[in-house]
């Protein structure tokens, strides 16, 4: 299988770090071809504008939707967003490691979807969801949180992880077509010993052992605030 894994961090050292390259080595390990976006080691630009374009629709307003519809008709990206929609467009799998910040993805992560989730190549024309044009391929999230899992249930004072994951699941991923696989979350990793942390990483090598097999999940089901 073709996986794109998508991951930022401002410590290589991390958690994060560790899942990262845990599932680079489990998923090479086991056969399937792996390709990387850390955008820390990149310095992936996060900001938009129109260094997203090598082509100018309108030079005088700029409207993001606009220029991206012209550049998609006139191979008009800028090289590195062009470098991460060809990624998207090889991969059967995309996985995004990171941590959850502020209950969503951290800023360089979200930058990385304003800036590479353009409108005509990756969206539009009534093409979302179901007839999105990444229909047919999958999406793992991966994340770690601050606080413990009892803080994350329903009755939890954080709410439903997956209420609080569902703008995620639903606004950006299954809205290009991805389907989802069940998220993977490591609550507060920071407050556990080593050998905790280490079966953590030897859990989530286990998982990405079977993933191919893995069936995706109803976002539908889970509910926003």
């Amino acid at each position: 299988m073709n996986i794109l894994i998508v991951t930022w961090h401002p410590e290589p050292a991390s958690f994060n770090g560790a899942m990262f390259r845990t599932a680079c080595e489990t998923l090479q390990s086991h056969g399937h071809e792996v390709r990387i976006s850390n955008l820390r080691e990149m310095r992936f630009d996060p900001v938009s504008g129109r260094h997203n374009f090598s082509t100018v629709k309108d030079p005088l307003y700029f409207k993001q939707q606009v220029e991206e519809m012209h550049a998609t008709e006139n191979n008009g990206f800028a090289g590195d967003v062009e470098a991460e929609l060809e990624k998207l467009e090889w991969c059967e799998l995309m996985i995004w490691q990171f941590p959850l910040w502020w209950f969503g993805l951290p800023a360089v992560l979200k930058g990385w979807v304003d800036r590479v989730f353009v409108m005509g190549r990756v969206y539009g024309g009534g093409k979302i969801y179901e007839t999105g044009v990444f229909r047919g391929k999958k999406a793992l999230i991966s994340l770690t949180t601050g606080g413990p899992a009892e803080s994350y249930r329903k009755d939890g004072f954080n709410g439903d992880i997956m209420a609080i994951l569902r703008p995620i699941h639903r606004g950006m991923l299954q809205f290009v077509g991805f389907d989802v696989l069940t998220p993977h979350i490591v609550y507060g990793p920071v407050r556990m010993t080593d050998d905790e942390r280490r079966e953590e990483l030897a859990r989530y090598s286990r998982r990405l052992a079977g993933i191919t097999a893995e069936a995706v999940i109803d976002v539908g089901r889970y509910k926003a605030y």
